[in-house]
């Protein structure tokens, strides 16, 4: 069993799709982990040897944040943007989309499952 960064890889997936199940690896860097290390793409995680394995836990210590600390990282910054008071910041603060998305049709994601609001259909028939 392949276990990076505190992940156990799952056996039978191609290893730059496996490589993705860490928390900040995507598509990309799991591409250039794979051509920096000469490992195939398209193989299988199962059929990896211990070497390869350990070059794979190695390289992602030594250039990558993941896990964790990226995380950590992350919630720290948005910390940090609610303590100063920005723009930024309060949107996290009162959870709605941070980048200037639209709120009025949209964005159920961050405002959540809509509620529905008794009697609002009744006055709109009214007028």
């Amino acid at each position: 069993m392949a276990r990076i960064s505190g992940v156990n890889l799952p056996l039978n997936k191609q290893v730059h799709i496996a490589l993705q199940y860490i928390y900040g690896i995507g598509d990309h860097y799991a591409d250039k982990i794979c051509k920096e290390l000469n490992i195939e793409k398209s193989k299988r995680v199962n059929s990896l040897t211990d070497d390869e394995v350990l070059k794979i836990r190695e390289l992602i210590d030594e250039k990558f944040t993941v896990e964790g600390d990226l995380r950590r990282e992350i919630s720290l910054n948005i910390k940090r943007l609610r303590d100063l008071g920005t723009y930024r910041g309060t949107r996290h603060r009162k959870k709605l989309p941070v980048r200037g998305q639209r709120t009025s049709s949209n964005a159920r994601t961050r405002k959540g499952k809509a509620i529905a609001i008794a009697g609002k259909k009744l006055t709109m028939a009214k007028k």
